[in-house]
């Protein structure tokens, strides 16, 4: 006779059993939470802007928080793109290849550039969020935590929004 404990084991096993062999959805699962991201922000810009998003998101909600900020390292790269090339002026963001610039040159750039004017926010919050990207990105010994990430929402959503309008993506 089974009892409930042992009927909760069974469906336990049988979960880690298909989990295992299926493995998780090709394209990703959605994040039940938006804590960096507000969906409704990149909602109907590109399809990989809004996967990129979801992404940043489910990191941050499952406390993976270097995954986090790479990704939002990612997302701003992305976002500076997207603009120098709404503007037709994406050559100035390409090397002598054709290849675009690093993140810390593309952020330059886009300081600089004329075809808009940057906020003031923006122009300050755009070194804050390269910075904790690099460190997730590139140094050995930096494990992002919360703390790191959490302070930088507002710069986060600065930044996203300022971008995705100078793209015209909205």
């Amino acid at each position: 006779m089974m009892t409930v404990r042992n009927i909760f084991a069974t469906a336990k096993a049988i979960h880690t059993e298909v989990a295992t062999r299926i493995g998780p959805p090709e394209d990703g699962l959605s994040s039940t939470t938006q804590p960096v991201i507000t969906m409704s922000l990149v909602r109907g810009t590109r399809g990989y802007i809004e996967k990129i998003s979801n992404q940043i998101n489910g990191a941050y909600e499952n406390g993976w928080y270097d995954a986090c900020a790479v990704m939002l390292r990612r997302l701003i790269e992305t976002l500076i793109i997207e603009a120098f090339e709404f503007h037709k002026i994406d050559s100035t963001i390409k090397n002598s290849s054709g290849d675009f610039l690093f993140l810390r040159d593309l952020i330059d750039k886009a300081l600089s550039e004329k075809a808009w004017n940057l906020g003031r926010n923006t122009k300050q919050a755009l070194p804050r969020l390269k910075d904790i990207g690099d460190k997730s990105a590139h140094s050995r010994r930096f494990v992002a935590q919360r703390g790191d990430i959490q302070p930088l929402l507002g710069d986060i959503r600065t930044v996203v929004q300022e971008f995705i309008y100078l793209a015209q993506l909205k």
